[in-house]
């Protein structure tokens, strides 16, 4: 595995993306619909591939037959990121050596892009969505390399959360990505560095 993206969660896509742009200083790209999840998003390289997604429910799409990614159907309050994504080249494998509740991968795609993600049929990750999203890619290109770059790097992921040990040992696998540190704390939290043009930003 290694680490893919972040996902910035907000009760419109509008509060989402506004809360980035005012954190990291710069502006989001336009991204797209999910029809299959009822949900769109706007976009941001933090280096070659890795990027920051701002997402919300698409109230003009039509309601999924299942439930959301990201548990966005239970989603409220400030914007801030909910959940970290990272990529795999076999997906199955990788899913088979992890504990349950991961979820089926599903086969999505918006324009060019083509990728499966493994979403839980509740919408909702292991440990508050502590752990990370699986995805596969399988379109030539990887979003980060199809975005403006602004000046913005990824630097590092804290992953906070009240049952960190208990996680780890399940989880054994997540000690070894690059970058990401993992700490115990009253409640589930993901706090990303990011260097921007304006210096070094902190966005949780």
């Amino acid at each position: 595995m290694q680490f893919d993206h972040i996902a910035v969660s907000g009760e419109t896509l509008e509060a989402a993306s506004e809360y980035v742009s005012e954190a990291l200083g710069v502006a989001l790209s336009p991204g797209g619909e999910h029809d299959l999840m009822g949900t769109h998003n706007k976009l941001l390289t933090l280096g070659f591939g890795v990027y920051l997604e701002a997402i919300a429910i698409n109230p003009e799409a039509r309601s999924p037959a299942r439930a959301r990614w990201f548990d966005l159907d239970h989603f409220s309050g400030a914007p801030r990121i909910t959940n970290w994504i990272a990529r795999c080249d076999d997906i199955l494998s990788v899913l088979d050596e992890l504990p349950d509740g991961m979820g089926t991968p599903l086969a999505l795609s918006r324009g060019d892009l083509r990728w499966q993600m493994a979403v839980p049929e509740t919408g909702a990750l292991p440990f508050d969505g502590a752990v990370p999203a699986l995805i596969q890619w399988s379109s030539p290109e990887h979003p980060a390399e199809m975005l403006p770059d602004l000046g913005c790097r990824f630097k590092h992921l804290t992953v906070i959360h009240p049952g960190m040990a208990d996680m780890i040992r399940q989880f054994p696998v997540l000690q070894g990505l690059e970058d990401i540190s993992f700490e115990a704390g009253p409640e589930k939290r993901l706090v990303a560095e990011i260097e921007t043009p304006h210096g070094l930003r902190v966005l949780e």
